[in-house]
């Protein structure tokens, strides 16, 4: 079963300096039928002004999934990280017992344009701990690339999760098999462009539940990047 979660149908505000999509329940958004998703808790598409971003603030119990998708996003922590994330970057910070941290437009000119991701960690108490991956082009086109695990496969960023998160950069009438094995759940997010998951029309910032299909099939309609999560 596959069931469509339309970008329209999100959780919005916009602060001037913020404008946000959230696609479950967060902050003072709440819609109780669609609070998470197996253990995707949050996952929010963020337009942040130059100069422009979230001060200093703590975190705790959750595994946070930033991927860029243009500009570039500023980040320090409490950890003594510090360093910017570009498109085709993955970036986590397992917050464990806690961490505090910010995030700025890197630009003074141009908007930032990310997504943001918590999973819930598979257990609270970890240590905090953080990782930021890069991936050429090359292997995100055409390509669903693992961008995160809970092993740190393929090279990809660690997740105290059982969850494994793929980034692809699809041409036009590039046709792939989404890679969910049997008794799994899915969700495909639609960054940019538009695509037909088994036949069903996706655009952009619209996600997809995916329940009791094994490697549904994913064809770009347009030149579109797309996010892929298999749960448990």
């Amino acid at each position: 079963m596959i069931t469509l979660r339309p970008a329209g149908e999100r959780g919005h505000a916009d602060f001037g300096w913020l404008d946000t999509h959230h696609s479950f329940s967060f902050g003072d958004y709440f819609d109780p039928e669609h609070t998470q998703f197996s253990a995707l808790r949050v996952l929010n598409e963020d337009r942040v002004q130059p100069g422009q971003g979230f001060g200093t603030h703590g975190h705790r119990d959750m595994e946070i999934l930033t991927w860029v998708l243009s500009g570039g996003l500023e980040h320090r922590d409490s950890l003594g990280t510090h360093g910017v994330i570009r498109p085709g970057e993955a970036q986590v910070m397992s917050a464990g017992t806690g961490i505090r941290h910010s995030e700025f437009n890197a630009s003074a000119t141009e908007s930032v344009h990310f997504l943001q991701i918590w999973l819930l960690p598979e257990r609270q108490g970890l240590p905090p701990r953080y990782d930021q991956v890069a991936f050429p082009d090359a292997e995100l086109r055409n390509h669903l690339r693992l961008i995160a695990s809970p092993d740190g496969a393929e090279g990809s960023v660690m997740l105290f999760q059982d969850a494994r998160v793929y980034a692809a950069r699809l041409e036009s009438g590039q046709e792939s098999r989404l890679p969910l094995p049997v008794g799994r759940s899915g969700f495909l997010q639609v960054a940019m462009g538009s695509v037909a998951l088994e036949g069903l029309a996706m655009h952009a910032g619209d996600g997809a539940r995916i329940q009791g299909e094994q490697l549904p099939t994913l064809r770009a309609a347009s030149p579109s990047e797309v996010l892929f999560f298999d749960l448990a």
